[in-house]
C-alpha cells in the first residue's frame, strides 16, 4: 500500500513455502545433478519449511533515492518464526517487482540441509530473490 508519505507506505507478502526452489549451487566439488536438486526440493518441503505458509510485513518502507526502489524493513515469519529482515526493492514502470534479500536460516531455527555424509550443505546464508508482478488491493 502506499501513501501520499513514505510514513503511510507498506509492505505485505504472503507466499506458499512450496514455491520455494533451488536455481543455483556453487562452491562444491561437482554441480547439482536433477537427482540432488529433487531431492532438495523435497527436503525443504517436508522437512524444513513444513508448507507452511511464509509471509513478510514492513514496519518502515522508504523510497531509495533514485527511480522505482523501496527500503523495506520489516518482520518474515518463517516456519511460524518471526525475525527481522530488510532489503531492497526494485519496482519496474510495468509494476515489476524484484528484490534480493539473505535469510540467516540459524535465525529462524533451521538446520541447514546437509546430505551425503556432510559432502552436500546449504550454507546457513542463503540469498532469496523474489520476483513478481504489484497488485492492487482492492477495497470491499
Amino acid at each position: 500500500m502506499t501513501g501520499d508519505e513514505p510514513a503511510d507506505t507498506s509492505i505485505e507478502l504472503t507466499a506458499d513455502a512450496g514455491s520455494l526452489r533451488v536455481h543455483e549451487g556453487t562452491g562444491g566439488i561437482q554441480a547439482l545433478g536433477d537427482d540432488d536438486v529433487a531431492s532438495i526440493h523435497q527436503t525443504i518441503d517436508d522437512e524444513i519449511l513444513l508448507r507452511r505458509q511464509i509471509s513478510f510485513r514492513s514496519t518502515r518502507a522508504e523510497p531509495l533515492s533514485g527511480p522505482g526502489g523501496i527500503r523495506a524493513e520489516g518482520e518474515l515469519t518463517l516456519v511460524d518464526r518471526t525475525e527481522p529482515i530488510e532489503f531492497e526493492l526494485a519496482i519496474a514502470d510495468d509494476g515489476t517487482v524484484s528484490a534480493t534479500a539473505v535469510v540467516k536460516q540459524s535465525a529462524w531455527g533451521m538446520k541447514p540441509y546437509s546430505a551425503l555424509f556432510g559432502a552436500l550443505k546449504v550454507a546457513d546464508d542463503v540469498e532469496v530473490v523474489l520476483a513478481g508482478h504489484l497488485q492492487a488491493r482492492q477495497s470491499l
